[in-house]
């Protein structure tokens, strides 16, 4: 049996991975996809701690974050498509100028 302390640190070293391409990438497909690797970290963590307690309320919150994950690639890729339709790249910094 493995002990709940490597699935804490592999969800640890997966959300880092992640926030570390969030916050270094500029593509918003890489971006998205740094997003998800965090949501599996979540869900991970929520299965461990699941399994240590014996209970499946760890369950029910991955099959949350599962859907809520599913929606947001759904909307995401949606409004990146656009984007690249209206501007020819999915570059975050092309996507900021929109503010102004």
């Amino acid at each position: 049996m493995v002990p709940i302390t490597y699935y804490l640190l592999l969800a640890a070293a997966l959300f880092c991975m992640g926030m570390f391409g969030v916050l270094v990438r500029t593509n918003a497909l890489v971006v998205f996809m740094c997003v998800e690797l965090m949501l599996n970290a979540v869900n991970l963590t929520f299965l461990a701690f699941s399994r240590m307690h014996g209970e499946g309320t760890g369950h029910v919150s991955a099959f949350f974050v599962i859907a809520v994950a599913a929606a947001e690639a759904a909307i995401g890729l949606a409004i990146v498509i656009a984007v690249f339709r209206s501007r020819g790249s999915v570059n975050v910094d092309d996507i900021r100028t929109m503010k102004h």
